[in-house]
C-alpha cells in the first residue's frame, strides 16, 4: 500500500469522474506518450475523456470505463516503474488484457521476456493468450497453437527455439512448413527445387532474420545449426536434441502431420502453428491439423492453445478485419444473407 500510495498521491473516483496525480515527472512524461499518444488511444478505445493538469490526470465518462482506464494507467505506469519501456502498441494490448480480464496483470505478461532481437528489441508475449502459449512451450514437448494469422504462434515460437539455442538446451532448430499452398503447386513453378520451395519459406527466414543478424543466421544455416525445409524433406528422419516448427499446420493432410509428429526423436521439442480456418487443400481433402486436434486433444504432454483475434499483434485494423470476415462467414453458414449480395 505504501508504494501505492507513493506511486499515485490521488486516486479519488465519483460516479462520473476519477484523479489521478502521480509524483515522477519522467515517468508521467512516459506515460502520455510522445505528443499525448498514449492518452489519446485510451481517449478512443474506452470513450473517456482524459485532461492533464500538471502531474495529474482527470477522467471522465461512464464509471465502468473510468475504472478500466483508471486500472490500466496504473498498471502501465508500474510497468514504467520497472524499466520497461511503453510504446503506443503496449497500450493497445493493454486495453484488450484488461477489457476481457480486469484481473489480469500486465508485469506478468510484459515482464516475461523470451528473447533479445537482433535489432535489440524484447521480445515478450502481448496477451494472455501468447502468454500462456509461451508456458506451455516451456512446459510441453509437443504444443499446438491455433488462431488467425498476426497473433504470433510462428514469431513467438521462433524467438522461443532461438533463445533455447543460445542457452544450448538444444543443436539445433528445424523451420518447416508444407510447400504448397494457396492453390499454386511446385510443378507449376519455375526453376529448380531450391528455387521453388524458397517463396514458400520466405516467412520463416523473415522471422529468422528478426531474431538473429543476417551473417550470424547465414553461418547457423550454413552449418545445418538452423534449417529451414518444406515438410516432404521430414520424411525418414529421427529428429534429435533439436527444437522444430512446422508452420501452416493447416495445410497439411492427415498423413503428413502423423509422419511429422513421429519424426521427434529424444530431447527435442515441436510446436505446430496453424489457422484452421485458412486451409489451401484441395476441396474434399481433410486437414492434419483439424484431424491432430480431434486425436491428440487428450493425450498427456501435448498442449493446444487457441488465439483469437483479440490476440492479432498487427496495425488494429487487422483485429477488425478478421472480425467482420468471421461474421459474414457465419452469416453465410447459417443462410442469413441479409447484407444482399
Amino acid at each position: 500500500m505504501k508504494d501505492e500510495k507513493n506511486r499515485f498521491m490521488t486516486s479519488a473516483f465519483s460516479k462520473e469522474s476519477a484523479h489521478l496525480e502521480l509524483n515522477d515527472p519522467r515517468l508521467f512524461r512516459d506515460l502520455l506518450g510522445q505528443h499525448d499518444q498514449h492518452i489519446k488511444i485510451l481517449q478512443q478505445a474506452l470513450d473517456v475523456r482524459i485532461r492533464v493538469r500538471g502531474s495529474s490526470l482527470e477522467i471522465e465518462g461512464d464509471p465502468l470505463q473510468l475504472e478500466l482506464a483508471s486500472q490500466i494507467i496504473r498498471q502501465l505506469y508500474g510497468l514504467l516503474e520497472k524499466g520497461y519501456p511503453v510504446y503506443p502498441s503496449d497500450v493497445d494490448y493493454a486495453i484488450r488484457i484488461l477489457s476481457g480480464d480486469s484481473k489480469a496483470k500486465l508485469q506478468d505478461i510484459f515482464l516475461d521476456t523470451i528473447y533479445i532481437s537482433a535489432h535489440k528489441r524484447t521480445i515478450t508475449p502481448k496477451s494472455i493468450a501468447q502468454k500462456a502459449y509461451i508456458d506451455a512451450i516451456r512446459r510441453y514437448d509437443i504444443v499446438f497453437g491455433i488462431g488467425p494469422a498476426g497473433t504470433g504462434k510462428t514469431y513467438l515460437a521462433m524467438a522461443m527455439a532461438v533463445a533455447e539455442l543460445m542457452k544450448n538446451n538444444f543443436v539445433r532448430i528445424i523451420l518447416t512448413r508444407p510447400a504448397v499452398e494457396a492453390g499454386e503447386k511446385l510443378g507449376f513453378l519455375p526453376g529448380d527445387l531450391a528455387e521453388k520451395v524458397n517463396p514458400y519459406l520466405r516467412p520463416l527466414y523473415d522471422a529468422l532474420h528478426d531474431m538473429v543478424d543476417f551473417d550470424r543466421a547465414r553461418k547457423l544455416v550454413e552449418r545445418g545449426t538452423i534449417e529451414v525445409a518444406p515438410l516432404a524433406f521430414m520424411r525418414g528422419r529421427t529428429l534429435n536434441d533439436s527444437f522444430v516448427i512446422l508452420d501452416e499446420a493447416q495445410n497439411t493432410t492427415p498423413e503428413q502431420m502423423k509422419m511429422f509428429l513421429t519424426r521427434l526423436g529424444y530431447g527435442s521439442k515441436a510446436v505446430i502453428t496453424g489457422d484452421a480456418t485458412q486451409i489451401d487443400l484441395p476441396a474434399g481433402k481433410a486437414s492434419g491439423l483439424k484431424e491432430a486436434f480431434r486425436i491428440l486433444k487428450g493425450v498427456h504432454g501435448i498442449r493446444f492453445v487457441n488465439f483469437t483475434e483479440k490476440d492479432v499483434a498487427r496495425h488494429h485494423l487487422v483485429q477488425e478485419i478478421i472480425t467482420a470476415y468471421e461474421r459474414d462467414e457465419n452469416q453465410i453458414a447459417s443462410g442469413d444473407l441479409s447484407d444482399k449480395r
